[in-house]
C-alpha cells in the first residue's frame, strides 16, 4: 500500500494508516455485506471510478460543488431525451406518457424524504426553492397581518448566498426584517439562539441542514421546536445533505426544504421544494397550471426524470453511499495530518464526525496558499479555497470562515476536499501527493 511522509495520527498518536481510515474501512465492508446478506439493492457502480473522469485526468474532490450524472440516471433519463419528447399538459398519448415519468419522479423525491407526492414541486434550481420558501413566508404573514407588519426572518451566519443575498435584497427594499445569529468555532447553530431573535413579526427560520464548507450538521429538529413554539414556518436548505446523510421531513418538523438535483447524481438545472400539505405557501411563479397550479412553468421533464433516479438511488443507497464516501474522506483526512507537524494543519468544523457530513474535508494549512495551489494544479486536482487570493497582500476569506473564526494564517491555507459515491482509493493517494508535493515546494513546514 501506498504510503505518505512519516508522521503521526492527530486523533490517535499512530503511524498511518490509522484509526480514522481503519474504522471508515471496516464500516464500509460491514454496511456493504450487510446489504447483499439482507438481499437489499445494491448499485454495483457505487465506489467505481467512472471511465470518462479516469480518462480526464484531473482528481475530482469537489463533489460538494456538484457531481457527475450517475450512470444509472443518465440511463433513466436516455428515453426521454430521444424518444419521449410530449408536453406533460397534452392528454394525448405524447403527452400523458410524459406526464406519468413526472408523476413517478414526485413519488421517487417524495419517498426520499418521507413526505407525500404531493407535497413535492418541482422548481429549476435550488436558488428558486430558497426564494420561492422566502418569499412565500413573507407574503404569507402580510396577509395574515394585513400588510400593517414588517415580516421578520431568522437565519444563520453560515447560509448559502442564495438565501443570504435574496434576504439582503429584501430587507434593503424594506419588504422584510432580517437577523442572521451567530455558529460556534465549529460551524454549528445554538438553538436558544434561534429563541432569543424571536419577535411577534416573525414569519420563517431558514436554516441550512448542513453547510456546505465545513460539514457542520444543524441541529434542524430542535429549531424546529423553537418554530413550533412560535407558530413560525422553518425552511432547510438541504442541498448539501441529501445522498450523504438521513433527511426525513417528518423526523425534522420542517415546513419547507429545499432539494438540489446536482448535489446527488442528477442534472443541473432540476430541484425541488418540499412544502407539508398544511402549510399555505404563495405562488412564486405565475402562468400555466403546472405543479398543481403552483408553479408556472412547462417541466422540464428529462431533468424531473433523472432527479427521480437519483432519489432513488439515495433511497437504497443511504447506508452504503454513506460509509463509502466517509471511508475515503478519512483516508484523505489521515494521509494529511500525518505529513504535517502539530500546529501547522487545522481541521475545521465539528471535531466528531458524526456531527459532520461523512464527504466533506475542510483542513486549513499555515504557510499554504490555497487558491495558488489550486490554480497551479486546475487540470490535476479539483476542489475549492477557502478564501481568494487577489494579491500578495490581500485575502478574501469566505463568510463561514470568518463566522467560524478561523484565524487569518489558516483561513488562506483553506482547502475543501469532498468526496462522493465514485471516488476511489487511488484518486486519494493521487491528491495527497500533489496536495504534499506543491506545500513542500511553498516552504510549508512538513514531517
Amino acid at each position: 500500500m501506498h504510503r505518505v511522509a512519516v508522521g503521526h495520527c492527530f486523533i490517535c498518536d499512530r503511524n498511518w494508516p490509522c484509526c480514522l481510515s481503519i474504522s471508515r474501512q471496516q464500516n464500509f465492508r460491514s454496511v456493504r455485506s450487510a446489504a447483499h446478506s439482507s438481499k437489499l439493492p445494491v448499485v454495483m457502480t457505487l465506489g467505481t471510478a467512472l471511465q470518462h473522469m479516469q480518462e480526464d485526468g484531473c482528481i475530482y474532490l469537489d463533489y460538494n460543488a456538484t457531481t457527475p450524472i450517475f450512470p444509472e440516471v443518465a440511463q433513466a433519463m436516455e428515453p426521454y431525451l430521444k424518444l419521449h419528447f410530449g408536453n406533460p399538459s397534452s392528454r394525448h398519448s405524447y403527452g400523458r406518457r410524459c406526464k406519468a415519468a413526472v408523476q413517478t419522479a414526485r413519488k421517487q423525491v417524495a419517498d426520499m424524504i418521507g413526505a407525500e407526492p404531493e407535497e413535492i414541486f418541482f422548481t429549476s434550481s435550488g436558488t428558486e426553492s430558497d426564494h420561492w420558501a422566502i418569499w412565500g413566508a413573507r407574503a404569507r404573514r402580510q396577509r395574515v397581518s394585513g400588510g400593517h407588519q414588517t415580516p421578520h426572518i431568522i437565519t444563520s451566519a453560515i447560509e448559502h448566498p442564495a438565501v443570504v443575498q435574496y434576504l439582503d435584497a429584501l430587507q434593503q427594499e424594506n419588504f422584510i426584517r432580517c437577523t442572521s445569529v451567530g455558529v460556534n468555532a465549529e460551524g454549528t447553530v445554538d438553538p436558544a439562539n434561534v429563541q432569543a431573535a424571536v419577535t411577534d413579526a416573525t414569519c420563517l427560520i431558514s436554516i441550512m441542514h448542513s453547510n456546505n464548507e465545513v460539514g457542520s450538521l444543524q441541529p434542524i429538529a430542535e429549531i424546529a421546536l423553537v418554530a413550533r413554539q412560535h407558530k413560525i414556518l422553518l425552511h432547510s436548505d438541504a442541498a448539501q445533505s441529501i445522498g450523504k446523510v438521513p433527511v426525513d421531513v417528518q423526523e425534522l418538523g420542517v415546513d419547507l426544504l429545499t432539494i438540489v438535483g446536482h448535489k446527488f447524481g442528477a442534472p443541473k438545472g432540476v430541484a425541488a421544494l418540499y412544502i407539508r400539505k398544511d402549510v399555505q405557501l404563495g405562488n412564486f411563479f405565475y402562468g400555466g397550471g403546472q405543479e398543481g397550479g403552483r408553479r408556472a412553468g412547462t417541466e422540464n421533464v428529462l431533468g424531473i426524470v433523472g432527479l427521480g433516479a437519483a432519489a432513488e438511488i439515495v433511497t437504497k443507497e443511504q447506508a452504503l453511499t454513506a460509509a463509502h464516501m466517509a471511508a475515503m474522506r478519512d483516508d484523505l483526512q489521515a494521509r494529511l495530518f500525518c505529513a504535517f507537524p502539530q500546529g501547522v494543519a487545522r481541521l475545521n468544523g465539528p471535531a466528531c464526525s458524526e456531527q459532520r457530513l461523512p464527504n466533506t474535508l475542510s483542513i486549513s494549512i499555515k504557510g499554504l496558499r490555497a487558491s495558488d495551489l489550486l490554480s497551479s494544479l486546475q487540470d490535476e486536482l479539483a476542489a475549492s479555497a477557502g478564501a481568494a487570493c487577489h494579491s500578495s497582500q490581500q485575502a478574501t476569506v469566505s463568510s463561514v470562515l470568518q463566522a467560524t473564526q478561523v484565524p487569518a494564517e489558516y483561513a488562506v491555507g483553506t482547502l475543501r476536499l469532498s468526496t462522493g459515491r465514485h471516488t476511489v482509493e487511488q484518486d486519494i493517494v493521487k491528491a495527497t501527493e500533489l496536495i504534499l508535493t506543491y506545500s513542500r515546494q511553498q516552504g510549508v513546514t512538513m514531517l
